[in-house]
Formats: structure tokens, C-alpha cells, sequence
């Protein structure tokens, strides 16, 4: 195993300890080791979800980014910046006022349902212009997405849900507790999928007319492209709220070091990912403690700099 990996390792299981110990409610590694009720209990019913909730969506999410530039052809297009996760909120608050009493799975597949609609309209928009540039592609998704969560806001506003849809909006993991964030294991088979489908994506990613030529059916492909990326953004939306950029960011940081290869990047992706989420959570319940700052916030402020780093880097752009 080379150095890279051990040091990789080293570094995720450095964050994951420091997850599970930082928190308001105190207790030490003997009091695990002794087998303490109370210790055991904020593990198991609060710590330990959280932690797996984190490492779930930060992989899932960058992972839906890394399939969305691939099928949209664009290094700069992610669920947060082609209308996907607003969509996806959009069907969550559809789901709250027609489908109050139906269960959490009637929820997701309205949730899931919305999210594919809206990612399909986005790209047949797309495949409708003659002019594409790099850094057009995004700018059009944010504002397309800005129209939909105008739609979203009106329907909360309308039916007094303003107050869950700003929880949502603010993606924050403190609310995490066993019992209540186990969709989001959906990413586990989905990354097996995008791993399976990994060379016809990057395939995909040259054009209709190559992927044509090499005997693949183009619009199928986009299709389960789509519906891994929904998936994805769905589980997440539902669960944790909105955590934007983490599907531009993570992608681009991993393409700088390692390469284009969708297969062989997307381990590294799901690992960049979970660090990234990880870290910020950690650091969101350090800086103010016993408070925290929600983990949208931090990762807004460190995609939004990465981001305008990544245009600045293109010197046709800049």
C-alpha cells in the first residue's frame, strides 16, 4: 500500500475520533471502554448516527457532482448549480402540503420525482443552446434553480412552512439521531452503480456522436445519470437540508491531482468528500462552542472562494 493511502487512512480516522468525542455532552474513551449507560447512549443514539450521516452525504454529494459534469459536459455544474437540490426542495415542500400524512418513503419518492423532472428540463434546456460556454452552464443553473426556490419560498409562505423550509435551507447535522437518517445509505448502491457505469459517463462526456459511435445509447445513459444524481440530492435533501457547492468543489480538487479518469477518481471523490464534510463539521462545533454553526455556512464560504478560484484559473475567463 503506498504512502498516499496510509496517509489517508491516518487522516480519516483522526477525523472520525475527533467527531465522535467533540460535542456538548462529554465523556472519555474509558467511559466507552468501561461500558457507561449514559456514555453509551449519546454514542449510539447521537454520535455515532452523526458521524455516519456525514460521511454518507459528503460522499454521496460529491459524488452526484462528479456524475452531473460528466453528463452535462461542464467541470462547473453540480446539483447546486443546475437546479437540482432546489427542485428537490421544491418537492419537499409539495410533499409537506399534499402529502402531510403519508410516510418519510411517499416523501422521498416526491422529493426524488421533483429532482429528476427538474435535472431533465435543465439539460434538454441546455442541449438547446448554440453557445455554451464554461462558465455560462453554471450561471444558468443558479439562476434557473433561483427561479424554483422563488417557487418553493411562495409555497411556504402560502401554507405557514417558512420555518421548515429555513431548516432545510441551513443544512445543519445536530439533528441527526438514530432512527432518522437512514435514507441516505441509498448512496451506498448508487456508488456502486456510478462506479459500474463509470467509463460510459466519461464516454457521455465527449459528445452524443462519440458515445454513438462506440455503440452506446446516449439519452439512456444521461438517464441514469440523472436518476443517480436525484437520488443522491434527494436522500440528502430529505435528511440533512442543502449543502451547496460540496458537488462543484469536491470533484474539481480531486480532477487537479489525479486526473480526468471518472473510475479512477471516484473513490477519491466519496473520500475527498467525507473529509471535507467531516472537517467543517468539526469546525462548526469548535468555533463557538457549546454552539455550532451550521455546515452550509462554512462550506459556502469555502466553495464560493474555490469556485472563483477555479474560474480565475481558466485564463480565457480570468
Amino acid at each position: 500500500m503506498k504512502f498516499t493511502h496510509f496517509l489517508a487512512i491516518a487522516i480519516l480516522l483522526a477525523l472520525t475520533c475527533a467527531s465522535l468525542m467533540v460535542g456538548v455532552a462529554d465523556f472519555s474513551l474509558s467511559d466507552i471502554f468501561h461500558a457507561d449507560p449514559h456514555a453509551l447512549s449519546i454514542l449510539t443514539t447521537s454520535r455515532l448516527p452523526r458521524l455516519l450521516a456525514i460521511m454518507l452525504a459528503g460522499a454521496g454529494l460529491s459524488i452526484a457532482g462528479l456524475i452531473m459534469q460528466q453528463i452535462v459536459q461542464n467541470r462547473f455544474a453540480a446539483p447546486s448549480t443546475t437546479g437540482t437540490i432546489d427542485w428537490a426542495m421544491f418537492g419537499y415542500m409539495v410533499a409537506l402540503v399534499a402529502f402531510a400524512e403519508m410516510s418519510s418513503w411517499v416523501h422521498l419518492l416526491i422529493i426524488f420525482a421533483f429532482s429528476v423532472f427538474g435535472t431533465i428540463l435543465f439539460i434538454h434546456f441546455l442541449q438547446r443552446l448554440k453557445f455554451k460556454s464554461t462558465v455560462m452552464v453554471p450561471l444558468i443553473g443558479i439562476m434557473y434553480g433561483n427561479v424554483v426556490s422563488s417557487m418553493t419560498t411562495f409555497i411556504a409562505y402560502k401554507y405557514d412552512l417558512v420555518q421548515s423550509l429555513n431548516s432545510w435551507t441551513v443544512a445543519n447535522f445536530a439533528s441527526v439521531l438514530r432512527g432518522n437518517y437512514e435514507f441516505l445509505y441509498i448512496a451506498l448502491p448508487v456508488a456502486v452503480l456510478a462506479y459500474f457505469y463509470a467509463n460510459k459517463f466519461s464516454a457521455a462526456s465527449v459528445g452524443e456522436s462519440f458515445a454513438k459511435n462506440i455503440g452506446l445509447n446516449y439519452q439512456r445513459i444521461i438517464m441514469i445519470g440523472v436518476i443517480l444524481v436525484a437520488l443522491l440530492s434527494s436522500s440528502v435533501v430529505m435528511i440533512v437540508g442543502m449543502i451547496p457547492f460540496l458537488g462543484l468543489i469536491v470533484p474539481n480538487i480531486v480532477s487537479l491531482f489525479i486526473g480526468d479518469n471518472m473510475r479512477r477518481n471516484l473513490p477519491w471523490t466519496a473520500y475527498v468528500g467525507v473529509v471535507l464534510v467531516l472537517s467543517c463539521d468539526i469546525l462548526g462545533r469548535l468555533i463557538i462552542f457549546p454552539y455550532e454553526i451550521p455546515i452550509s455556512m462554512i462550506i459556502s464560504l469555502l466553495g464560493g472562494a474555490v469556485f472563483i478560484y477555479l474560474i480565475l484559473r481558466d485564463k480565457s475567463n480570468a
